[in-house]
């Protein structure tokens, strides 16, 4: 088994170190909550006092970050030299330029890299069943398959570094929009006097379908593991980190000069509700941001 270091214990980095202990790897982490700390020593990982601790000899360095400067930080701050020949494997959701800027820094140190950013939330994190959206070269991928098969269930090789994240950029598109749309449909069907139940009970069986709907129902009592059942309190895929993504969709979409309409718009109106109490609840929550412009209904 491998010597692994893991950057980023928290909410998603956590759980994913905790399945690679049980895996039987030797898991060496770093995060800078002491709360953070405690849960992963709790869970086998050896707590070390800093990230270049962690990674000094290590076979494998996981990061899982908030945002690339952070990434692009650590790496240029001595964690590539803590452990050059690594294999380092970034499942933060990052812009793809900072993906293929790290993957540069890390070969030019004689290291080798992928960029693997994942679906499948907390809970996908904790049960070890997450999809990790891959890039990087068929030679890298194999050797991180072990590592990657500890924590996730789906391993997607996307192409080229960069192209993990580029995958994972457009994907959230497609939630964050349907989310809007489906949250949208809600509202509009109380409005015209049809029950949440009755709305429901059609949309997931015919062409509404979706996972925002069937999986993630921003109205209570439809599905049981949905945040709304809780008032979107987390754990959950937080407006905050919703809004994140689509502003990284939106830099694409510039630069590209894609004709994004729909992302564009979601990316505007998540910004809104991450920029009140939406940043520290479920993204689904945008139903009652939705509920207000409206005028209220119910």
């Amino acid at each position: 088994m491998s010597t692994i270091a893991f950057l980023g214990l928290g909410n998603m980095g956590g759980p994913m170190a905790a399945n690679l202990v049980r895996a039987g790897h030797d898991v060496r982490g770093f995060d800078p909550v002491p709360a953070a700390q405690e849960r992963a020593r709790d869970n086998g990982v050896t707590i070390c006092p800093s990230g270049t601790e962690a990674a000094s000899g290590a076979d494998v360095v996981v990061t899982m970050f908030p945002n690339g400067a952070i990434l692009l930080d650590s790496y240029q701050g001595g964690l590539i030299e803590a452990a050059p020949s690594a294999l380092f494997i970034d499942s933060s959701t990052i812009d793809v330029a900072q993906a293929r800027r790290a993957g540069e820094l890390v070969r030019a140190a004689g290291g080798r890299f992928v960029d693997a950013p994942v679906s499948g939330g907390i809970t996908g994190a904790t049960q070890g069943t997450l999809t990790f959206m891959v890039g990087g070269d068929d030679e890298d991928l194999e050797a991180a398959r072990p590592t990657l098969e500890a924590m996730g269930r789906t391993i997607v090789h996307c192409g080229v570094v960069g192209a993990g994240q580029a995958v994972k950029l457009c994907n959230n598109m497609v939630l964050g929009v349907t989310m809007i749309a489906v949250s949208e449909a809600f509202v509009l069907a109380e409005s015209l006097g049809v029950s949440d139940d009755v709305f429901f009970d059609v949309a997931s069986h015919a062409t509404a379908s979706c996972w925002a709907l069937n999986s993630n129902c921003p109205v209570p009592g439809q599905v049981e593991t949905s945040p709304a059942n809780r008032g979107f309190a987390p754990p959950g895929f937080l407006g905050a980190l919703m809004s994140k993504d689509l502003g990284l969709a939106l830099s694409a979409i510039d630069q590209t000069g894609t004709d994004a309409r729909m992302g564009r718009l979601a990316a505007e109106l998540y910004r809104d509700y991450a920029a009140g109490e939406g940043a520290g609840r479920d993204f689904g929550g945008i139903i009652e941001s939705i509920r207000e412009r409206s005028g209220g209904q119910q």
